[in-house]
């Protein structure tokens, strides 16, 4: 028998994709850390030492907007400065993304609604805000619309006498803790009403799939919920309170304040993302066979229903792949919070911290870790629910 000739190393193809992948990597390696040590002896030669030791200093600078990290001027350092950025990015991010994924859903569906008024109402929608800059969009909510047409303080817009809305924000109660362990009962009934309701849907469609009848798990579940919260906060005796926002000589105080910057950057991204995420809806709702329609409306099956167990439930696995872009855009473009001077990452740390130290190359590469990282968290998160709705082939 002959013996099996042996592949040169040369012309073996796992040799050689294997010193191609490690070679690319290297030169890129190489050449960022070549650039990064010009830019480092350049800025040597005019006197700027790079390094993180100004992280340390104390900000010469005021912070408007803080609502989680306190900032005293005098006393709070560059690395507050940094830390506030990333939480008020991560504030506009999660604001966003929640309002345009409700609101982008909700005009998916209108979009493909039998109804003419309303099927041409969300064309115009998408296809307007889809077709202009989003920087022109905050520009215009921010400067042509809310601060030209929203009152003072004194005028402002009330809804429920706790929430207030004027030309220099938006002020609503402020949920405020008197009673620690009641509190702790409060949130373990309200974590234990979630976990029950998990199980409740869990329960329903195996009832489901072995007698086909429906049970509405979703809404005895929530009503189940606040059903048992509210009688928590009753037994413990209302360890939680809200503080109202109160009108003074010159402005509201107390509740919680988001500043007009922080509303208009939020309306608009939202605004605009929500077109996108329509069109990912339309498109999911379209991929789905005819058939499964045609068959549902020969079962008699509501309109409503038919999209809530049918249509929609298949739609989700074309709709998620690129609505994951639109978030992770969302982030990104909330860098532009700097043109209506809204105090994120990019304004606060890549812009006036950068200005008071000159510290470019390092606050560069932070300010860039940090929407790097948000991404990757972001693309992670919602990549593992993509996975559990996608179809496993046998």
């Amino acid at each position: 028998m002959a013996e099996k000739s042996k592949i040169p190393l040369h012309r073996d193809p796992f040799v050689r994709s294997l010193i191609v992948q490690l070679t690319i990597p290297a030169l890129l390696i190489w050449g960022l850390y070549i650039m990064f040590q010009n830019t480092v002896e350049n800025l040597a030669r005019g006197g700027i030492k790079t390094s993180f030791d100004f992280l340390g200093e104390v900000a010469p600078f005021a912070i408007g907007f803080s609502p989680f990290w306190t900032f005293e001027l005098g006393k709070s350092t560059y690395l507050d400065v940094f830390i506030i950025g990333i939480q008020n990015t991560i504030l506009v991010a999660v604001l966003g993304i929640i309002a345009a994924t409700t609101l982008g859903f909700i005009i998916g569906v209108m979009r493909l609604s039998p109804n003419w008024l309303v099927s041409r109402f969300a064309l115009v929608f998408i296809e307007t805000l889809r077709n202009i800059p989003l920087l022109l969009q905050i520009l215009f909510w921010n400067f042509a619309i809310f601060l030209a047409f929203l009152p003072g303080p004194r005028q402002s817009l009330e809804f429920l006498n706790s929430i207030f809305l004027n030309g220099r924000g938006l002020y609503l109660p402020k949920p405020v803790v008197n009673d620690w362990s009641g509190f702790w009962v409060v949130l373990g009934v309200f974590i234990a009403g979630i976990v029950g309701t998990i199980i409740l849907r869990r329960w329903a469609k195996q009832r489901q799939d072995e007698t086909g009848k429906l049970f509405p798990a979703r809404l005895v579940g929530l009503g189940g919920i606040i059903l048992l919260t509210l009688l928590a906060l009753l037994v413990t005796g209302g360890p939680i309170s809200f503080e109202l926002p109160a009108l003074q000589r010159f402005n509201f105080e107390g509740g919680i304040e988001l500043p007009l910057p922080l509303f208009s950057l939020w309306f608009a991204l939202s605004l605009y993302t929500s077109a996108f995420i329509a069109e990912n809806v339309r498109g999911g709702i379209q991929s789905v066979s005819k058939g499964q329609t045609e068959a549902s409306e020969a079962l008699g099956l509501p309109r409503g229903l038919m999209m809530q167990k049918i249509i929609i439930p298949q739609a989700m696995r074309v709709i998620i792949p690129p609505t994951i872009s639109q978030f992770l855009n969302l982030t990104k473009n909330s860098s532009l919070a700097v043109a209506v001077a809204f105090e994120e990452t990019v304004a606060i740390f890549a812009g006036i911290a950068l200005n008071q130290t000159g510290q470019a190359v390092t606050i560069i590469f932070m300010t860039m870790a940090v929407y790097i990282t948000l991404s990757l968290l972001t693309s992670l998160i919602l990549n593992i629910y993509n996975r559990r709705v996608q179809l496993v082939e046998r």
